[in-house]
């Protein structure tokens, strides 16, 4: 049960087992051999306990897990990322970049900040009856995590696949860092439909589309639309980036990918990422990626894929290109 708070008894008052109970041994700090030790003692801990381990120093059950008390930034290592020291703000950090399937080793239980890019949806193809639109990025998820000294797979999300001629393009893939952390979303496909794919990041439309989907709230804009009719003279809509809305196609200019979100903040270095795909028009202009790795549209040509490990959308074109990879960061403080 949890603890009653504090009691000031007067001479004369009965101690009952409630008491005892409530006021002692629901808050008092209990030592333990080892992690299982205290699991045997205390099968079914109450949100508040505290608890020395040898194992572990002073932790606090929160409800639903032990935790170090002071709730300070733990440490880490990647099986398969690069680790890098940085300096954001005054505060040094080590930055662990995975851009591949992998596992964060957690050797230190606390605090860990994280940062997920979702892989970019694949850009449109030309076909006959419609122009395409680009893809859109993949969204972007950030959070700090408690993390328990273990290992954790971190799965980073694949860029939606090119497409031949006549086919609308592919969703990116989701990025998990861990069972704990949050989640970002695939970018949508460009498509020649009435209305853009969801995602991170929306995919736009082709050039018959007069609908936008939004994106997934707080990962990225939506899709650009195309200019509203059928045939090699319109141009389609640009896949939405994660800070701007994709371009709306014209009767002679493809939109163009709407702009990524620069993440210095969080990795020291300026990298703009999760731009979206440009929109094509065939037979004239079409439309730019979106700065942060999306990519072009390619008119006649297939278009030009979003970069990897950015989120970047895939450019439309004869032949829609592949979206980028997305990306994971871990960083703790040092």
């Amino acid at each position: 049960m949890a603890g009653l708070g504090r009691k000031t008894f007067s001479p004369g008052d009965v101690l009952t087992s409630s008491d005892v109970q409530g006021y002692l041994m629901d808050q008092s700090v209990m030592v333990f051999a080892g992690t299982a030790a205290r699991a045997s003692a205390i099968p079914s801990p109450s949100a508040g306990m505290v608890a020395y381990s040898t194992a572990t120093a002073l932790q606090v059950y929160n409800g639903s897990a032990w935790v170090d008390a002071s709730l300070g930034y733990g440490v880490a290592s990647g099986t398969a990322a690069l680790s890098t020291a940085i300096t954001v703000a005054g505060t040094a950090y080590t930055l662990l970049t995975f851009t591949a399937d992998s596992n964060l080793v957690v050797s230190k239980a606390g605090l860990f900040d994280v940062m997920l890019i979702g892989g970019g949806g694949g850009g449109g193809s030309w076909s006959s009856t419609a122009n395409e639109g680009g893809g859109g990025a993949g969204g972007i998820a950030v959070a700090t995590v408690y993390l328990a000294a273990t290992t954790y797979p971190v799965d980073v999300g694949a860029g939606g696949a090119a497409q031949v001629r006549g086919f609308d393009s592919t969703l990116g893939s989701v990025t998990v860092g861990s069972t704990v952390a949050p989640t970002a979303v695939g970018g949508g496909g460009g498509s020649r439909n009435t209305q853009s794919r969801s995602g991170g990041s929306s995919g736009s439309g082709g050039n018959n589309n007069t609908t936008v989907v939004a994106s997934v709230i707080g990962q990225g804009f939506a899709g650009g639309v195309g200019s509203g009719s059928l045939g090699d003279n319109q141009g389609a809509g640009g896949g939405g980036g994660a800070g701007a809305v994709g371009g709306n196609g014209t009767a002679s200019v493809g939109g163009v990918g709407g702009a990524g979100i620069s993440i210095a903040s969080f990795i020291q270095t300026a990298t703009t990422v999760a731009g979206g795909g440009g929109g094509n028009r065939y037979s004239g202009s079409s439309g730019a990626g979106g700065a942060g790795g999306g990519g072009a549209a390619g008119g006649t040509a297939a278009g030009t894929a979003g970069t990897a490990n950015t989120g970047g959308g895939g450019g439309a074109g004869d032949a829609g290109a592949a979206g980028g990879s997305g990306v994971v960061y871990v960083r703790f403080k040092v």
